[in-house]
C-alpha cells in the first residue's frame, strides 16, 4: 500500500525558495494594476452587483442581480466574497484581493504540476510560472472580479490531483472530486470540460492508468459523482427557491444555448455566438508574448517521439479542450483561461528538450527574443512621436487624443523592455517573463491615466443612489447589467425601458423618478434637459427626469430645467453646460 507522501522540513523549505522571486514579483505587479482604478464594467460591476443583492437582501442560497434570480452563474465566487464582506465590510477592495490569491494560486499550482509530470527536470518548476505570469491577456483579465480565474484554480488542483507523486502514483481521487465539485460551484458544468480529457486519456500518459484501467476509470467516475452530488446539493434547493423559470434556466437552457444553436429561451443569455476557427483566430492574443517568440515555436515542431509522460498530459490536457470549445457555439478568451497553464507547461517541456537535444538551436541569437524587442523599441518610437503627430493632424481618436500628453513617459518604458529583449546570453525566457508582465503593466497605466475616467461610473451610480434614498425610481432605456447596483449601493431594482410607451408609463407612474439613458452621441436636447452626462467607453450615460424625457419622446416641450446638467469630462471632474 502507498504511504501518504510527508515532507520534511528542508524540502518545505526548498518548496518555499522555489516560489521567489517569481510569487512576490507577480503579487506586487497585480495589486499595482488591479488597485490602479475601480471596478471595470461591465464583467466586475456586473459580479459586484450580483454579490451586493445577494448580501443585502440576505439571498444566501440564489444569486440574484435587478431584484431577479441570476442563473448564469453558480453561488461560490459570491459566498467567497461575503466571507471577507463579513470581516472587513462591504466594498470592492477584498473582492480585488481575491482576484490576486486566485492568480498567485494559480501560479503555484503550475510550478507544482510541472514538479510533478518532469521530476527529472526541476528547471520546469521554476520556469512554468514565469511563462504563465507573462501573458498579457491573462493578466490583464485576471484582473477583473470575475469566475474564470477561481474556476483556473480549481481546474488545476483537479489536475494536480491526477499526476503522481514520488510515493504515490494512484491519484488522490477524493480530492479530485472535491476539486470538481468547486469548479462545478464556480461556474457550472463547463468545469468537467477543463478536467475531463486528461482523465480519459490516462493510459495515454500514466503508468498507473495502463496497468490499473478499471480502478482508474471506476474511481475517476465516482470522484465526478462526488463533484456533481456537490452541486446538485446547491442546485435542487436553489431551483425551488428561485422558482420553476429559475430552476429550468440554472438546470438546461443557460447550458445548453451556449453550446447548441438554435436552443430557445423566454430571456436573452450571454451566449457569445463565434464561429468554429474563432479561437484559432485569437492565439496571437492569448499567447503573447511567446506568440512572437521564434524559439517557442521551434521547440515545439522539433519535438519527437517518444515524448515523455509530462508532455503526454499537457497534449491530452490542452488539445482535445481546445477542439471541444472551438465547436461549442459560445466563445469567450477567457473561457480557455486554464488551458492557458497546460500550453505554458507544455512550451516549457519543448524548451528544456531542445535545450538537451538541440544546444545549437537553443543557444541561437537568430531564435532569440529579438522580434519582440524590435516591436517594443517601434512601439517605443510611436509613442515619443505621438504628441507631433496629434498636433499636426496626421493621426487622431480617442485613444491617440487621449494617450499623447503621457506617452512620451511611456516610451521610455518601453525603449528600455526593447533594451532588455535584444540581450543575449542565459536567462533568456526569465527576461521574456519580466519584460511582459512589466510591458503589460505599463499599458495597464497608460490607460489609467488616460481612457479610464470612460469607464468610471461612479458619478451616475452615486447619483442614482441618491435618487433612490430619496424615495424616486430608476429606469433604464434598454438592458440593464447592474452596473450601477454596488457603487450606488441601490437596493431596488431598476425598470427596463424599451420604447416610447414604456417611458411614458414610467414617467406618468413616477413623476419624479429619473431614466437612464446611453446615447452614442450628445444631442441638444440632452444638453439642455438633462440631470447628468458622463462618457462611457465611446459612447455617453444620460440621467435625465422621467417627465422631461416622455414630454421630449412625446413631442412636448418640457418646463425649462432649474440648473443645467451637470456634465463630467474625460477627466472625471465635473462642470455645469453654460445656459
Amino acid at each position: 500500500m502507498s504511504q501518504p507522501v510527508t515532507l520534511s522540513p528542508y524540502s518545505r523549505s526548498e518548496h518555499l525558495r522555489s516560489l521567489w522571486p517569481w510569487l512576490p514579483l507577480w503579487t506586487a505587479v497585480a495589486l499595482l494594476a488591479i488597485f490602479a482604478h475601480g471596478p471595470m464594467p461591465l464583467y466586475s460591476t456586473r459580479t459586484l452587483a450580483v454579490a451586493w443583492e445577494m448580501w443585502h437582501g440576505h439571498h444566501w442560497l440564489v444569486p440574484h442581480i435587478n431584484g431577479m434570480p441570476y442563473s448564469e452563474k453558480a453561488p461560490l465566487l459570491f459566498w467567497l466574497i461575503h466571507a471577507g464582506w463579513s470581516v472587513f465590510g462591504v466594498s470592492d477592495v477584498w473582492p480585488r484581493v481575491l482576484e490576486v490569491i486566485f492568480g498567485g494560486a494559480e501560479l503555484v499550482l503550475v510550478s507544482l504540476i510541472a514538479r510533478r509530470l518532469f521530476p527529472n527536470r526541476a528547471w520546469m518548476a521554476k520556469a512554468a510560472p514565469w511563462t504563465l505570469l507573462a501573458l498579457s491577456y491573462s493578466f490583464l483579465f485576471g484582473l477583473q472580479i470575475m469566475y474564470d480565474v477561481l474556476l483556473a484554480v480549481w481546474a488545476l488542483a483537479a489536475l494536480l490531483c491526477l499526476t503522481p507523486t514520488t510515493r504515490r502514483e494512484e491519484p488522490r481521487w477524493w480530492l479530485f472530486g472535491l476539486c470538481i465539485g468547486f469548479g462545478l460551484l464556480t461556474k457550472g458544468p463547463v468545469m468537467l470540460l477543463h478536467v475531463v480529457f486528461p482523465w480519459l486519456l490516462g493510459p495515454f500518459w500514466s503508468g498507473f492508468a495502463r496497468t490499473h484501467r478499471t480502478r482508474w476509470y471506476g474511481c475517476g467516475v465516482l470522484a465526478i459523482l462526488l463533484g456533481l452530488v456537490m452541486l446538485v446539493a446547491w442546485a435542487v434547493p436553489a431551483g425551488f427557491a428561485g422558482g420553476p423559470a429559475y430552476m429550468h434556466r440554472l438546470l438546461f437552457s443557460q447550458t445548453a444555448a451556449r453550446v447548441v444553436h438554435g436552443v430557445q429561451t423566454a430571456e436573452p443569455l450571454q451566449s457569445h455566438a463565434r464561429p468554429v476557427l474563432w479561437y484559432v483566430l485569437m492565439l496571437p492574443a492569448l499567447l503573447f508574448p511567446f506568440f512572437a517568440w521564434p524559439r517557442a515555436w521551434v521547440a515545439l515542431a522539433t519535438l519527437r517521439k517518444p515524448l515523455e509522460p509530462g508532455l503526454r498530459f499537457a497534449l491530452a490536457w490542452v488539445l482535445p479542450t481546445f477542439l471541444v470549445f472551438s465547436l461549442v457555439r459560445g466563445k469567450q478568451m477567457y473561457y480557455l483561461l486554464p488551458e492557458l497553464a497546460g500550453t505554458m507547461l507544455l512550451l516549457t517541456a519543448a524548451i528544456a528538450i531542445l535545450r538537451e537535444r538541440r544546444p545549437r538551436l537553443a543557444g541561437t541569437g537568430w531564435l532569440g527574443t529579438w522580434p519582440l524587442g524590435i516591436g517594443s523599441l517601434a512601439f517605443a518610437l510611436l509613442l515619443f512621436a505621438l504628441p507631433n503627430l496629434v498636433a499636426g493632424n496626421q493621426l487622431h481618436g480617442e485613444w491617440p487624443d487621449a494617450c499623447a500628453p503621457y506617452s512620451r513617459y511611456f516610451a521610455v518604458v518601453f525603449l528600455l523592455l526593447g533594451l532588455l529583449l535584444l540581450l543575449r546570453g542565459r536567462g533568456e525566457l526569465r527576461r521574456l517573463a519580466v519584460a511582459g508582465l512589466v510591458g503589460t503593466l505599463a499599458l495597464n497605466t497608460l490607460f489609467t491615466l488616460t481612457m479610464w475616467p470612460r469607464y468610471e461610473l461612479r458619478p451616475t451610480a452615486q447619483l442614482l443612489g441618491e435618487t433612490e434614498q430619496a424615495g424616486r425610481a430608476v429606469g433604464y432605456i434598454g438592458n440593464y447589467e447592474g452596473e450601477f447596483h454596488f457603487q450606488g449601493r441601490l437596493t431596488q431594482p431598476i425598470q427596463e425601458l424599451n420604447g416610447n410607451k414604456q417611458i411614458a408609463a414610467f414617467a406618468q407612474t413616477h413623476p419624479e423618478g429619473v431614466i437612464v439613458e446611453h446615447p452614442e452621441k450628445l444631442d441638444a436636447q440632452a444638453m439642455r434637459y438633462g440631470l447628468l452626462i458622463q462618457p462611457f467607453r465611446s459612447s455617453w450615460i444620460v440621467v435625465w427626469p422621467a417627465a422631461t424625457l416622455a414630454d421630449l419622446r412625446s413631442g412636448t416641450t418640457p418646463p425649462e430645467p432649474a440648473q443645467p446638467p451637470q456634465i463630467y469630462s474625460t477627466d472625471s471632474s465635473p462642470s455645469r453646460a453654460q445656459p
